[in-house]
């Protein structure tokens, strides 16, 4: 595209820390990659980005990536060391939980502090300002001091004002995550929103799906630089590629390097996937029922888990979920140690390939850890019972072939034939 068009132009841009010394920066980005203290610490190098007016760019890399330094450039919240930055028009951040908040300050108080720090008029906020606190259903504490928020109200907060304000380019990090899985549907609604209105979005997250459905580019940050921006599509499947899980037959081992969304709490290491014979696989025949083995580090005791696991084609599509709470199911309480966790499935997965995602999340949606794509095996095109049954098409049409039913029926006004 034309420069004309940009709305974000970086060119050449780089971030030097110096190790060991004072800084005023958050360098929760050096995680992973540590340098000797006092050396030179680059956490951006050569970075160039084009984002034009109206585009919606993610940004995905593991966790030291660069991926929040560079959000922070552009928001101005820490200077680059060399190379430009260009932006066309006023800058909406949603960076860290309660970035901006003044925290003896009341949630009002705060919703017009936001807006003043984004360069709008206090009337231009009085226009939004029930938008934004129904949007944000914390009605009852508007008049609390943030400083007494807990950190899903400061994002419903942060993120309503964020959202609602009317900045021409918005920053987005990995802080949705906190919210509950309600307000996380109402938050991806809300970018769809922002997205098809025409506002310029930046979106980082380790949850690539949403990437995926949300933004039309990516760029791939790998060690302060990029390693590749094209279609979103394109980009997410080289990085899964290369920073994957490492997966040998039907068990993967889930390094620390995958892209994950987690606290922390808990830590998914292994993935595997089981024939009858308990024996990993990754392969199943048509029908057959397989067990998907998961194991987990507990860091922190949970009492109240919820088990995702998700089928979804090679291209993404998610086309079946289970959780460990189905039917009524009682929530997983487990104490600190390593846990196996087994789910059986039986569904009659047609001919193809297939992923599985897997997390665990607290009752109420907080996602303690979810990985996309942990496992990959194939549906075969042989029957599972060692009979003739197979698929008769050469083109498959859908995922799965659900036990079903037919009977037919005389036609209507004609009794049935005795």
């Amino acid at each position: 595209m034309g420069s004309d068009a940009d709305a974000i132009r970086v060119t050449g841009l780089g971030k030097r820390y110096r190790l060991g010394a004072a800084a005023t920066d958050l360098l929760s980005e050096r995680i992973g990659r540590r340098a000797p203290k006092g050396e030179d610490f680059w956490a951006l190098r050569d970075v160039d980005v084009r984002v034009g007016r109206g585009e919606v760019v993610g940004l995905v890399g593991r966790n030291g990536a660069g991926k929040s330094t560079l959000l922070k450039c552009l928001s101005r919240i820490t200077p680059p060391t060399e190379g430009r930055i260009e932006l066309t028009g006023r800058v909406g951040t949603l960076l860290e939980v309660g970035t901006g908040f003044h925290p003896e300050l009341s949630g009002r108080e705060n919703v017009y502090l936001s807006g003043t720090i984004l360069g709008m008029r206090r009337q231009e906020v009085a226009a939004r300002f029930d938008e934004i606190v129904a949007f944000s259903g914390i009605e009852k504490f508007l008049e609390t001091p943030v400083k007494r928020y807990s950190s899903g109200m400061y994002v419903r907060l942060a993120f309503a004002v964020a959202a609602h304000l009317d900045t021409d380019i918005l920053l987005v990090d990995e802080v949705l995550a906190v919210g509950d899985a309600e307000f996380q549907r109402k938050c991806f609604g809300k970018m769809d929103d922002v997205a098809r209105g025409g506002r310029t979005v930046v979106f980082v997250s380790h949850q690539l799906s949403a990437v995926q459905r949300l933004c039309t580019r990516s760029y791939w940050i790998d060690g302060g630089r990029v390693r590749r921006d094209g279609p979103t599509a394109d980009v997410v499947a080289a990085y899964l590629h290369h920073a994957g899980a490492t997966q040998q037959g039907g068990v993967a081992t889930i390094g620390p390097d995958v892209p994950r969304s987690t606290t922390g709490a808990v830590t998914l290491e292994r993935v595997a996937l089981l024939g009858d014979d308990g024996a990993p696989t990754d392969r199943i025949h048509l029908g057959q029922p397989f067990t998907v083995a998961m194991t987990f580090a507990v860091a922190e005791p949970v009492d109240d888990g919820v088990i995702e696991l998700g089928l979804s084609t090679a291209d993404g599509t998610r086309v079946a979920t289970v959780q460990n709470v189905d039917g009524d199911r009682p929530l997983l309480c487990l104490e600190p140690g390593r846990h196996e966790i087994r789910a059986r499935i039986d569904t009659a997965l047609l001919p193809g390939e297939f992923t599985i995602d897997v997390g665990m999340h607290r009752l109420i949606g907080l996602t303690l850890d979810f990985v996309e794509r942990a496992l990959t095996f194939t549906a075969l095109n042989v029957a599972y019972d060692g009979s003739e049954d197979r698929w008769p098409w050469a083109i498959v049409r859908g995922a799965m072939r659900p036990p079903t039913e037919w009977t037919v029926q005389a036609p209507v006004g004609q009794a049935p034939p005795r």
